[in-house]
């Protein structure tokens, strides 16, 4: 059977072609990659504001949601049109590769047509790669860990980023967890940043002991919640605002008020319902741009908790030894000290 031509659209007086557009991309209704580039053309404001200006990883999925993705950190110059924008990052390796950089709703359909279901921004802008604008804080449930414990868990988040004077917005991810996202001031570089998300998780954890963790190590997270704050760490990303997870159901990592969260079903935020929600104007993350706080508030918090002897915690298996980083090493692994 020959393959269906391609579609062109129209996206905002730009073309998008999307080939193959009738390959299914999600199981459990059935739906195409045209159906995909078209959910990003309907809330395209909405998921544009998430990576607008932000390098962006390409996280493909050529056989749809169900099948094995890769990673393209750098734009194919084959088939690429002549108004798309990029960035040149620099990864902790010290390599360096040109990134998309989203300057419109088109570019975001463009990703999508090579089958990046989500959008993986980092939390920097083209014009300062160095020094992230967003704070992230990622809530990930461990196994048997339900829903209700993430939303105590973020609940705690909220609390403590009130008492510091900020205003966090958080996002159901599209699978277990809960995403917050803090827009910042660009004045602190990456190790900054990382250091003011690990105090932000360590006080939540003192908080809520039982549910919430910031322990790397798998074994030592328990049925708990873990916040991780490596994911401020340069070139880890998080599926940004209304991205499409990788999932049969196509949830969707959805804005949410905080009063929204405590009785959500992330289950019922899918590529087939968030659009109308869209446009009804139900837009939790219309306002996140208009204020970027200073870091200061959580980087006291730090300065507290190594004046009280703790330090550092571990880093991703891809980052060099950092300066004051504890072993690197499974604990049930680590060999006893002389």
């Amino acid at each position: 059977m020959p393959k269906p031509p391609p579609v062109d659209l129209d996206v905002n007086g730009r073309t998008v072609r999307v080939t193959n557009p009738d390959k299914v991309f999600f199981s459990a209704r059935g739906e195409t990659k045209l159906d995909l580039v078209r959910y990003y053309v309907a809330v395209g404001q909405g998921a544009l504001r998430g990576v607008f200006l932000r390098p962006t990883v390409l996280k493909r999925f050529p056989d749809g949601a169900e099948g094995e993705p890769f990673f393209q950190k750098r734009v194919p110059a084959k088939g690429r049109p002549e108004w798309l924008d990029t960035v040149t990052v620099q990864f902790p390796s010290g390599r360096s590769a040109e990134e998309l950089c989203p300057t419109d709703v088109a570019h975001v359909a463009w990703a999508a047509n090579l089958g990046c279901i989500d959008l993986n921004p980092w939390p920097v802008r083209g014009d300062d790669v160095d020094r992230p604008d967003e704070l992230r804080v990622d809530l990930d449930p461990q196994p048997g860990v339900e829903w209700r414990a993430v939303r105590q868990v973020a609940a705690a988040v909220r609390e403590v980023l009130d008492e510091h004077g900020y205003r966090g917005f958080p996002k159901t991810s599209g699978s277990r967890g809960v995403h917050v996202n803090v827009r910042i001031e660009p004045r602190w570089g990456f190790l900054d940043v990382r250091r003011a998300a690990l105090a932000l998780g360590r006080e939540v954890a003192r908080r809520l002991p039982e549910a919430a963790t910031t322990a790397w190590w798998k074994e030592e997270r328990g049925e708990r919640v873990f916040v991780d704050y490596n994911q401020n760490a340069r070139d880890r990303t998080v599926a940004s605002a209304y991205s499409v997870r990788a999932n049969p159901e196509a949830r969707v990592s959805c804005p949410v008020s905080w009063e929204e969260l405590a009785e959500v079903d992330p289950r019922d935020l899918t590529m087939a319902t968030v659009p109308a929600r869209f446009a009804a104007g139900i837009d939790p993350d219309a306002e996140i741009d208009d204020v970027h706080h200073s870091l200061e508030p959580l980087l006291d918090l730090a300065r507290r908790d190594e004046a009280g002897g703790l330090g550092d915690a571990p880093w991703p298996p891809n980052f060099p030894k950092m300066a004051g980083e504890p072993k690197r090493v499974q604990p049930s692994r680590a060999r006893p000290e002389p």
